[in-house]
């Protein structure tokens, strides 16, 4: 950028920057956002395709219809295109589901945007309409939001299977919808009057195996390691577990220190005491009734024998946070040395059992455990990534539904109801705002006529079919994307949270405003 002053040049901005101006930057914008939805857009719904993101680099292949997945391996250099995955980010980390239906929603209302400015309409104003349609769709969406009880098993199932339904796990998605409620519910935490449930107290593992129906709840954790020592059993019944974070052999001194020996009996008499100490250490476990011992850091050979003698199988080298899960499975403590261990420290568990096919270690069966771990099987490692992907999305829907104590219904119903009532309230404000607030609404025929292209359905008719549904009151009806009925969707059982439908209206409209009131982009060029 440079300038006329007294007829030399005066430079503002670095070298190498490019600046874009205007309506220009508003089309770019505009054009990111579109493709950026496009991208995904063909994946919504229970009928919605996949995709497969190859990675040339490292030759790693992701074949998946999950929005946050497939928006996180693209790489995009458009500043607003960034901003409209960062929507599908925040959408995934808040919630967890409804990852593509935010994208959809900001490439609809930058395309109502872009119908606006050729008609002359200010940013502003189209902002401001954005913001006040937002406002009143978040009202609606909570008039529309339903009860769930924390005990209500069979609602909760049906979240979580409206969630997995459509990824490429339909044969096992009724086992799984159990598994995952059941896995969420051992969690769940009641603390005045409220639902708690943190989602890393349910831990998802993977392992290959002949059978995705092979996938299983385990009430307690399974450990990435097998037993240190041969000598020791591979199954333990009614285990009592000790949680030891220090090493069972002998440190070397924080500071230098030399030892003179000068015969051969003091060499003996130094490895007597070395493995008495050891031998010590041992008993001491022993003495608690530990029958299982779980240790962060590595155990001798002198310690493993002893362990062993007695019939304790140990497994070492834990990872802090296997050490930190366990002990929450188990309701243990996790001492910091040996000669701390008491028997009130010991977790139980109904079985602990080295599975040496998979080379991990299961602890089943604790009592009130308040962690779990979901155990996933399948034929190949891009099977058991979606399939995980599946239960990280059906986790958290469920998590939220319990926390929030509310859902509402899905297949377009609530979207087409927002587009009725949104506009019925546009009639109310009058002037140019009130058009930015009609294209407010009519952003979310987006969702319904995706659902039904998707489905091979012609959108105009199942639009028209749905818009009728409701103006007769009916406020649940949604598409049936089988058989391309229009019908109640919770009697259908097509059910998710309301902080999903929540957060993708409040995400998607927030940054359709940031982008529309965007008039220049100025790009520096960094330098090697």
């Amino acid at each position: 950028m440079s300038q006329q002053l007294g007829g030399q040049q005066v430079y503002i901005l670095k070298e190498g920057t490019t600046r874009t101006r205007g309506k220009e930057v508003q089309r770019s914008n505009i054009m990111a956002a579109k493709a950026i939805a496009s991208a995904v857009r063909s994946t919504l719904g229970p009928r919605g395709m996949d995709k497969m993101l190859v990675n040339q680099a490292g030759g790693d292949i992701v074949i998946t219809n999950d929005g946050a997945t497939i928006l996180g391996e693209i790489a995009v250099k458009h500043p607003g295109a960034k901003m409209v995955i960062e929507v599908a980010r925040t959408q995934d980390k808040e919630v967890g589901d409804g990852t593509t239906t935010a994208v959809i929603l900001v490439g609809a209302l930058m395309e109502q945007a872009e119908s606006m400015l050729e008609q002359g309409i200010h940013p502003t104003v189209i902002a401001e309409g954005y913001r006040t349609g937002m406002e009143k769709a978040l009202e609606i969406v909570n008039s529309l939001a339903l009860k769930v009880d924390s005990s209500d098993r069979k609602l909760l199932i049906k979240i979580a299977n409206t969630a997995i339904t459509g990824k490429s796990i339909e044969q096992v998605k009724v086992k799984l919808d159990s598994i995952i409620v059941d896995a969420v519910m051992a969690v769940a935490e009641k603390a005045d009057g409220k639902t708690l449930v943190d989602e890393d107290d349910v831990m998802i593992k993977k392992q290959k195996g002949p059978s995705m129906d092979d996938a299983e709840l385990i009430r307690g954790v399974i450990i990435d390691k097998t037993r240190a020592h041969e000598g020791m059993p591979k199954k333990i019944v009614k285990a009592k577990v000790a949680l030891i974070a220090t090493p069972l052999e002998i440190t070397k001194t924080q500071v230098k220190a030399k030892i003179k020996i000068s015969s051969a009996d003091q060499i003996t008499a130094f490895s007597v005491q070395e493995r008495e100490s050891l031998k010590n250490l041992a008993d001491r476990i022993i003495s608690t009734g530990a029958n299982v011992l779980l240790c962060q850091k590595g155990i001798s050979d002198i310690a493993q024998f002893y362990l062993a003698k007695a019939g304790v199988l140990a497994i070492e080298d834990i990872p802090e946070k296997d050490m930190t899960y366990a002990g929450r499975a188990l309701n243990a403590t996790i001492v910091g040395k040996a000669e701390a261990l008491t028997v009130k420290d010991l977790g139980m568990a109904d079985l602990v059992e080295e599975d040496t096919e998979g080379k991990v270690t299961r602890i089943s069966g604790c009592k009130n455990p308040k962690t779990t771990t979901i155990l996933l099987r399948g034929t190949s490692d891009y099977l058991l990534d979606e399939l995980e992907r599946a239960v990280v999305d059906g986790t958290r829907v469920v998590m939220d539904a319990l926390e929030d104590g509310t859902y509402v219904v899905g297949g377009g119903a609530v979207e087409t109801e927002l587009l009725m009532k949104i506009r019925e309230f546009a009639q109310t404000v009058g002037g140019r705002v009130q058009m930015a607030i009609e294209a407010y609404a009519s952003a979310y025929e987006s969702i319904p006529r995706a659902l039904a292209e998707n489905s091979g359905f012609d959108p105009i008719d199942k639009l028209v079919e749905l818009k009728n549904a409701h103006a007769m009151g009916k406020k649940n009806a949604g598409l049936n994307v089988y058989e391309g009925k229009i019908v109640d969707m919770l009697a259908e059982g097509v059910i998710e949270p309301l902080r999903s439908k929540r957060q993708s209206i409040q995400s998607a409209s927030e940054t359709a405003i940031m982008l529309i009131r965007i008039d220049d982009m100025m790009v520096s060029q960094s330098k090697n």
